[in-house]
């Protein structure tokens, strides 16, 4: 391989690694049930915060459709997460390797 060539890998290189670094410190947000629960992720899938509208709590019979709604909101941050790595990798992969970040 020539030199020039080398060169231009190591630099593409470090830029996905300064670009992973930036996705995951990164804040993402997801919600479910209008804004009835909310989540915050860091962009490695940490979750920093779980907010739940107090009024999703009215009766003891609300407890099953609060707890789907948790998991709705969690993936919604999730899916978000995995859709922007994906923008962003995507311009070093050429999008050829999609599901390797």
């Amino acid at each position: 391989m020539n030199p020039t060539m080398i060169k231009k890998l190591q630099k593409m290189q470090r830029e996905m690694v300064n670009a992973q670094k930036e996705l995951e410190a990164s804040t993402f947000y997801g919600s479910a049930g209008g804004k009835m629960v909310t989540v915050e992720f860091t962009g490695d899938k940490h979750m920093r915060k779980l907010t739940i509208d107090p009024e999703a709590i009215a009766s003891p019979d609300d407890l099953e459709l609060l707890e789907d709604t948790i998991v709705a909101a969690v993936n919604d941050c999730i899916r978000k997460i995995e859709q922007e790595t994906e923008s962003v990798m995507s311009k070093f992969t050429g999008g050829g390797m999609p599901g390797l970040f």
